[in-house]
């Protein structure tokens, strides 16, 4: 993994962890998540356009067919995502969710399209995935007898799959197909807004009162969002899944710093231990 790849994950590492504290603070659902969309779909129609003057790309059939199915995918993510954040806490959710996505686009990876990582990268991977276990209490979250907390954890495992899902997809739509990442990004939102829009209207009412009490927290998501992700589709056109998707998870001390912080949750010490595990994880993979 190059510095210049590892850079591009941990920039977007940061702004992944902001907009999801935002999404957390919204505690909206589908009306929230369609206003995300459609602010994304209207800040995209300058940059999509000044991208087709310069380049003029050819977009075969196949490569929109791809884009689409990326679409449906991270719709079902937004919803199952924001749908857990209303169940259960951020320092719950937000690392499930971010631990078992790396931890299935990893086998995946390596299952499916063949990567083989070298020992260190491996070992950096199975530490941060370790650290991320550390950091949401081991097996005592499960062992709870609360049914709230069972339906939280089931939510985030759900985000996770939908992570590792698009993640696998997304890779071959961008190194496979050789598709712009910011193409292939802006294509996704507007599937989302398509499919999202018909539900919306149904629910205008809610729509416009998030708008008028969560509007920042709207914007927020619908610019941190979409950077975060070019970023990481730009490193993942040359740079193996494997490797990317466990270095993304430093976005778990992240996160963990942002809800201490600003939510005032607990267990800093254990957070502190995490974190220095994570850092251990990402230099293991960077050397490999």
């Amino acid at each position: 993994m190059t510095g210049f790849a590892l850079g591009l994950v941990l920039v977007a590492a940061v702004l992944h962890a902001t907009w999801n504290l935002c999404a957390k603070r919204a505690g909206g659902g589908l009306p929230f998540v369609w206003l995300v969309g459609a602010v994304i779909c209207a800040l995209y129609v300058p940059v999509v356009a000044i991208y087709w003057w310069w380049k003029q790309p050819a977009i075969a059939w196949s490569a929109v067919g791809w884009i689409i199915g990326s679409g449906v995918w991270k719709t079902a993510y937004s919803l199952i995502l924001q749908r857990s954040y209303r169940k259960g806490d951020f320092s719950l959710i937000y690392p499930l969710a971010r631990g078992t996505g790396p931890l299935l686009s990893t086998i995946a990876a390596i299952v499916l399209l063949g990567e083989r990582p070298t020992a260190v990268a491996l070992l950096g991977g199975v530490v941060i995935i370790g650290a991320i276990f550390f950091l949401t209490g081991g097996t005592k979250m499960f062992h709870q007898d609360s049914a709230h907390l069972r339906v939280a954890v089931n939510y985030g495992i759900a985000s996770g799959v939908c992570i590792a899902t698009y993640t696998i997809w997304d890779r071959h739509g961008v190194a496979g197909l050789v598709i712009a990442p910011v193409l292939y990004d802006a294509g996704t939102a507007y599937t989302q807004l398509i499919l999202l829009t018909p539900f919306a209207v149904k629910r205008w009412p809610e729509v416009k009162i998030h708008w008028r009490e969560h509007r920042g927290y709207a914007i927020a998501v619908a610019v941190l969002a979409p950077i975060a992700y070019v970023l990481v589709l730009t490193a993942m056109a040359f740079t193996p899944v494997s490797y990317i998707a466990p270095a993304r998870e430093v976005s778990i001390v992240i996160g963990a710093f942002l809800g201490a912080r600003y939510l005032k949750e607990i267990n800093g010490r254990r957070r502190i231990w995490a974190a220095v595990a994570v850092a251990g994880g990402v230099i293991a993979l960077a050397l490999g």
